[in-house]
């Protein structure tokens, strides 16, 4: 694989540092239709070190309850890919400078168009995609060089199942970072860290991979981010800012609070 050449922040950002990165998701759209950025901008100031924005879709079969809910509310809202770069547009010209990932499924980015997608991503200052049902032989044969053109990471999955020798090909065909998969279930579902799941984080740890490494799927506080930091670079949180989103508002004060609460 032909690496990219271009500056990007994901890649700049795991130059600079290697632990305890925090990673929060939320899903574009929701609570309301317009608090897309003023989340981004509380994430931002909040100290998390890369963002998620979940890119809704009418059947996330990957996500549980918690995200799926939040799917069909920002639906309803009116939320689109459209509309989500839409709001994107000025972000990087209005202070926000912390890496953006888009999280989400490929069937409505083939329909906005692939190339079309890469290139919205780089003109809104987007770093990089995570879509878990585009199969690496797939993405590699059919638009890694579109995404590569772009600038655009494309981060890969991994999870308990992965056999070792797809963990190999992954780790020589990825960049920025490797999403492990805490264990075989959806999203949300994960209270704690078994003692399984902290046999597999091991097993990876020891497998020195070239890439950094975040773990997601049930990281909701900070002792849970704390083990998960322990084997990797950091963690990736979703269904439990989602939770605190419709709980407690979007004010900058209460995601503060809420980022503290994972950090402390």
């Amino acid at each position: 694989m032909t690496l990219l050449t271009t500056q990007n922040r994901i890649s700049d950002l795991f130059s600079q540092k290697s632990e305890r990165l925090l990673n929060v998701y939320f899903t574009a759209g929701f609570p309301n239709l317009v608090d897309t950025v003023p989340i981004l901008r509380g994430l931002q100031a909040a100290g998390v070190d890369l963002v998620e924005i979940g890119m809704p879709y009418s059947d996330p079969v990957a996500d549980g309850e918690t995200i799926q809910q939040s799917n069909g509310k920002a639906l309803e809202n009116g939320m689109s890919l459209k509309k989500l770069f839409t709001q994107l547009a000025d972000c990087r010209q209005e202070g926000i400078t912390v890496p953006i990932l888009l999280m989400g499924y490929i069937n409505p980015v083939l329909q906005f168009g692939v190339e079309n997608f890469c290139r919205k991503c780089q003109e809104v200052g987007v770093d990089g995609v995570i879509l878990p049902d585009l199969p690496l032989d797939l993405f590699l044969f059919d638009y890694a060089e579109t995404f590569r053109r772009y600038g655009i990471l494309n981060v890969h999955l991994i999870t308990p199942q992965t056999s070792e020798a797809r963990i190999r090909l992954i780790d020589e065909e990825s960049e920025g970072f490797i999403y492990m998969v805490s264990s075989a279930s959806i999203t949300g579902s994960v209270k704690g860290v078994s003692d399984t799941m902290e046999t597999y984080f091991k097993r990876i740890q020891a497998m020195n991979l070239r890439n950094p490494r975040l773990i997601g799927f049930g990281i909701n506080n900070h002792e849970t981010f704390d083990m998960a930091s322990q084997y990797a670079n950091g963690a990736i949180v979703g269904s439990a800012f989602i939770r605190h989103l419709d709980e407690k508002g979007i004010s900058p004060d209460t995601i503060r609070a809420f980022v503290q609460t994972i950090r402390a």
